[in-house]
């Protein structure tokens, strides 16, 4: 039987797998704990396990958007985008979606922007700078960002461009697209993809760096076919991360 040194835990979770069979009043006089005791650690129990079920859930859609996007995403990407599609009025916590993918270790790849990322062509037309550092926008559609990074892979220091469009209110990234070059098509590409993913850019701003892709007459062309406004911030700055 029990003796004085077992744990409560031990002699609460005796009773419950007994219960069915025996009488819960006599088992806990029995193992001398209190039946309030075992009551409100049966309560305390059950509310866990409805929370490791709702974790384990959330967890699920974690790693499904971990394939999705590729591995880029980091604990608050990861909330965005676990929020576009969570039921209204159930917000899902950073700080929880942190703690879910420290523990089952799922880390976003970190995207390193080079300097050589940004080349400036000197004779090409520029815009004006229409976004003026407000990284953010009331509604969805009206202001998306662009950006290229470079992603390595490989043993021999090989790395791929990704040309990628976010829109500022939800900071979702809406348009993306991959290549082994910078050609202005790298950029073009990933506005294309925003289109079609969001119906229509027309009306939208869409701000940049002055690198040579997004000054070029071919992406201006792209942008006035689409209905975009072109706005520029200064060369070099990072419109992902303002």
């Amino acid at each position: 039987m029990f003796r004085g040194r077992d744990d409560l835990v031990i002699r609460f979770q005796f009773v419950e797998d007994h219960r069915g069979t025996h009488e819960v009043k006599r088992m806990c006089q029995v193992l001398q704990i209190q039946r309030s005791s075992y009551y409100k650690w049966q309560a305390g129990r059950w509310a866990r396990q409805q929370r490791e079920q709702a974790d384990d859930r959330v967890l699920a859609r974690i790693r499904d958007h971990h394939q999705e996007w590729d591995h880029t995403l980091g604990y608050r990407r990861m909330t965005v985008e676990l929020n576009a599609d969570q039921p209204a009025g159930e917000p899902l916590n950073h700080k929880r979606v942190a703690r879910l993918m420290r523990a089952k270790n799922i880390v976003g790849v970190h995207l390193r922007k080079p300097k050589t990322t940004t080349v400036k062509d000197p004779g090409a037309q520029v815009f004006g700078d229409l976004i003026n550092l407000e990284f953010t926008a009331e509604t969805p559609g009206e202001v998306y960002v662009g950006d290229v990074t470079y992603l390595p892979y490989g043993q021999k220091g090989e790395f791929l461009y990704l040309a990628t469009v976010i829109d500022l209110c939800s900071k979702r990234l809406v348009g993306w697209s991959i290549a082994d070059h910078m050609r202005t098509s790298l950029v073009e590409n990933a506005m294309h993809h925003a289109a079609a993913a969001r119906g229509s850019l027309d009306g939208a701003i869409f701000g940049s760096d002055h690198g040579r892709q997004y000054t070029s007459s071919d992406f201006q062309a792209t942008c006035r076919r689409l209905g975009v406004r072109q706005s520029m911030g200064r060369i070099g700055s990072c419109l992902l991360t303002g």
